[in-house]
């Protein structure tokens, strides 16, 4: 029996009252671009055979949006669920619907609607070594891709992370937060080239710039059409980024994964994740006073 590889996706479905807040029309649309432009071609052009996409969505979603899903449906890359509800017993009833049987092994990865991967990712995680009857994988190496420059990133607990369990038992990925599946059970880590790529864009709260700089040539093969407007970057410009930019950036994150982990110890996760939702929101009420102001000033 193959092991069939199926990614989660929560589009616009809200998984909190305050990340509600902050969705908007403006919101959905860029995000949307970003995910024609590099979600979906990274899950067209995996290598891997018994591929499927479960994409939730808010039942409310505007009607272009429900028509670019029927569309990407049609074509088979993807199956749409606005049923509103994303606990585990409702994903195993959907992955239960969509592979046709109540047992057997599977493979969950979770796939935010703003990133990519590599061709070969979901193969990779089919042929790696499992440690019992569940575990958690994960693909160690990436590309951060920011302003047209990508940094080579390690990452043992990354948010690609991917579960392989039994749909007779079943545990996902989205069974715990991606950096504490460890609770849950052993973990198998994948090294080698880069198999994921994360998009650092002006609506990121939790993601940043991190890893070192490096040329892109080496990796457009893996991530064909991901990185055609990246700029070659010179070997001068690589030094500079390993002896000032990188350690700078160390820096900052120490500062704040410490300040993480004393929220997580006063709050919890949850609350840590509803500050930066808070965060987000904020951002995106400057954000639309400045287009305001902006479409006002040419009136």
């Amino acid at each position: 029996m193959t092991c069939p590889h199926v990614f989660l996706t929560r589009f616009n479905l809200p998984t909190t009252k305050i990340e509600n807040s902050i969705y908007s029309p403006t919101w959905l649309t860029d995000r949307y671009q970003l995910f024609r432009r590099f979600t979906v071609p990274s899950v067209r052009a995996q290598t891997a055979s018994d591929v499927h996409w479960i994409i939730y969505l808010d039942p409310e979603s505007p009607s272009w949006l429900k028509e670019a899903m029927a569309e990407l449906e049609q074509e088979g890359l993807v199956t749409p669920n606005y049923g509103g509800k994303v606990g585990g017993e409702y994903v195993l009833e959907h992955l239960r619907t969509l592979l046709g049987r109540d047992e057997g092994p599977v493979i969950t990865s979770n796939l935010d609607n703003d990133d990519g991967l590599a061709v070969d990712f979901a193969q990779r995680l089919r042929v790696a070594p499992v440690r019992g009857a569940e575990s958690a994988l994960y693909i160690t190496q990436g590309l951060i891709h920011c302003d047209r420059r990508i940094y080579l990133r390690r990452d043992p607990e990354n948010a690609f992370v991917a579960v392989r369990s039994d749909l007779s038992a079943l545990t996902t990925c989205w069974s715990e937060w991606h950096n504490r599946l460890h609770t849950l059970m052993p973990v198998v880590t994948v090294d080698g080239p880069p198999g994921w790529l994360q998009v650092v864009h002006g609506r990121n709260v939790s993601n940043r710039v991190r890893g070192r700089l490096v040329d892109p040539q080496a990796y457009r093969q893996g991530f064909p059409g991901l990185l055609d407007d990246i700029d070659p970057v010179s070997v001068g410009e690589q030094a500079h980024d390993l002896l000032v930019r990188q350690p700078a950036r160390g820096v900052r994150d120490a500062v704040r994964g410490n300040g993480a982990k004393a929220a997580v110890r006063l709050f919890g996760q949850q609350g840590l994740e509803d500050f930066k939702y808070r965060v987000r929101r904020g951002r995106h009420s400057l954000t639309r006073a400045t287009d305001r102001g902006s479409r006002a000033s040419v009136k």
